[in-house]
């Protein structure tokens, strides 16, 4: 039975049924970009962790707790909470707490504690960080995880704790009747046409933006995390042709295209084996 998760001052916590595990691990940890319920194939280069961005396409982020305890996660996305779109350290941010054992899957942009709004690629001039006004962390995901702090129970056992805080203590600022920005004009008062050409480009890569609202209820509940994550981990998300200037994925001349210049005839006879010893 699914059971409603309720609200607490400290971290964030949702229940959802179980789910597979995730390609990207550390230390059984685990966190997974899905695109049309399937996980994102994974690549690593150069001691990262990249998955392509698909324009237009919605996406969760899949997130598992292998352990048999409580687990908190810090999941930002471009730079940003994923629960109130704020910038903070790993250590302070709002969190997702995870029961033992459990796989959640997390669509987008909590924007209340019923109602989330979908992650989709899309390009940097388009997304909900150029909106915020901040794209320098932008193509970046990541998810923190936090043991429980152990300490000496303050009720006697089997008595059910009080929940602490309210939902106002932490909802996040709807924003579904403003509308986003104009975009930035071409080039600035006083910036040279270079300037403008960067800013330009920059806002073509892939970004994350935020989509339609989805039912998603949430509530707070306590947990006190212990001041050093257990595991880290990041994933960069770039279009194709990014991953191709990276060198994450081959470039076409590489591989693919050497076959399309492949030819059927040009000899009139085979080749003699014994001509050639």
């Amino acid at each position: 039975m699914r059971h409603r998760p309720s609200f607490a001052a400290l971290s964030l916590v949702l229940f959802a049924a179980a789910l597979p595990l995730g390609a990207a691990t550390r230390r059984g940890f685990s966190l997974s970009v899905v695109v049309d319920d399937c996980e994102a194939p994974e690549y690593e280069h150069a001691g990262r962790l990249y998955v392509e961005a698909l324009r237009g396409r919605n996406f969760s982020l899949r997130i598992a707790n292998p352990t048999s305890e409580r687990i908190a996660v810090a999941l930002s996305v471009d730079g940003r909470n994923v629960v109130d779109a704020k910038r903070t350290s790993a250590q302070g941010a709002a969190k997702w707490v995870l029961a033992p054992g459990e796989t959640i899957e997390i669509p987008g942009w909590q924007v209340s504690g019923e109602t989330s709004r979908r992650f989709f690629f899309t390009e940097t001039a388009r997304s909900y960080a150029k909106w915020l006004g901040d794209t320098r962390n932008v193509g970046t995901i990541e998810a923190v995880f936090f043991r429980e702090k152990r300490r000496r129970p303050l009720i006697a056992p089997g008595v059910t704790g009080r929940v602490e805080g309210d939902a106002s203590s932490g909802e996040v600022r709807e924003r579904a009747g403003e509308s986003a920005p104009p975009e930035a004009a071409a080039a600035e008062p006083g910036r040279d046409a270079g300037a403008a050409q960067r800013k330009s480009e920059a806002d073509r890569f892939a970004a994350t933006g935020i989509g339609d609202r989805t039912d998603f209820s949430v509530q707070w509940v306590a947990f006190e995390e212990e001041r050093s994550p257990a595991a880290r981990i990041a994933i960069r998300y770039e279009f194709r042709r990014e991953l191709v200037a990276l060198g994450v994925l081959p470039r076409a001349d590489d591989a693919l295209a050497a076959r399309e210049r492949a030819r059927g005839f040009e000899r009139r006879y085979a080749p003699d084996p014994d001509r050639r010893r």
